[in-house]
């Protein structure tokens, strides 16, 4: 909704302005100005990135289309699953085996379907647990190792914002391409004897060209370009987030006290408080989803609510 609102307020503004000022829109309509600016730019982002880049960028502008917001929900599903993933752990290497290595088949992970259809963030966390069931990797070692993948990841990910926000850079000098050649147009019809009017219309036609890649720059591709990093903040947040509850683990730490780590760095406004992650554990317990919790494990939830609020 927000998105739409924004863009009735950029064409509403721009165009209505102009319309309000006596302007008809016909004028500014030119297809063939638009084509010649548009295929360039489309061209350029072909011409200058690897295929993986492309697959990358078209994702992410089809996640910003569909304004996907599972929001609260989406983090009620990883910390949840997280927990379940920790307590399994502690029944050894074989009982984590079998989740970790099909998770689309593994009951433990189809409970937490938004997580599942979620590719990057659900091979993250079985790679991650994969080394860390090993038990051959202090803390120190895995919290580097993973600061490595996901600088890697982030590059990998801020590649189709970074490429598209430069050609939104290059869209006004597509204006001027654009504007050039109708110039060109416009005084090729001087020499064949053309009306004063045909040749301001020609000339009108073709400085309606800068106006599109001013346009297309400021108005578009660079708001676009934008959300395509919010959408990789929020991705690299949820990685963030497995990593610390997976170090924070490996140093030793309870599983609520794991989980409530990551917790803290899931974004402010989705961010849920530790008395709400322990209710969802809570219920979950108490509803069997655990099914390898300890003896007594419920009885100890106040103590380890104590001992979390101390580490905080």
């Amino acid at each position: 909704m927000q998105q739409l609102l924004g863009i009735a307020i950029v064409l509403g503004c721009v165009f209505g302005g102009f319309m309000l000022g006596g302007g008809v829109f016909e004028v500014i309509w030119q297809p063939l100005e638009l084509l010649i600016i548009a295929g360039a730019g489309l061209g350029s982002i072909v011409l200058g990135n690897p295929r993986h880049v492309l697959s990358e960028m078209l994702l992410q502008l089809r996640q910003i289309a569909t304004m996907r917001s599972e929001g609260s929900e989406f983090q009620r599903q990883q910390l949840l699953l997280m927990y379940e993933l920790l307590q399994t752990a502690g029944r050894g290497l074989k009982a984590l085996d079998e989740h970790v290595e099909a998770p689309q088949q593994s009951p433990l992970f189809m409970r937490y379907p938004l997580v599942l259809k979620d590719a990057k963030l659900l091979a993250f966390i079985v790679d991650n647990f994969r080394i860390m069931a090993m038990g051959k990797i202090n803390a120190h070692e895995l919290e580097g190792v993973l600061e490595q993948e996901l600088e890697a990841i982030h590059e990998e990910l801020t590649q189709p914002s970074k490429s598209l926000n430069k050609i939104a850079e290059a869209m006004p000098g597509f204006g001027i391409l654009a504007a050039v050649l109708g110039i060109v147009m416009a005084m090729n019809s001087v020499g064949e004897g053309a009306s004063t009017s045909y040749i301001a219309e020609k000339v009108a036609a073709a400085m309606v060209g800068t106006f599109i890649g001013i346009f297309l720059c400021y108005g578009v591709l660079d708001p676009i370009s934008n959300m395509m990093k919010q959408v990789v903040k929020q991705e690299l947040s949820n990685l963030e987030c497995v990593k610390v509850v997976l170090v924070t683990h490996v140093a030793g730490k309870p599983p609520l006290l794991a989980i409530d780590a990551g917790r803290r760095l899931v974004q402010l406004n989705i961010k849920p408080s530790f008395a709400q992650l322990e209710t969802w554990i809570g219920t979950l317990t108490a509803g069997g989803g655990v099914a390898d919790s300890e003896p007594g494990d419920r009885g100890n939830m106040g103590r380890r609510k104590s001992d979390a609020q101390m580490a905080a």
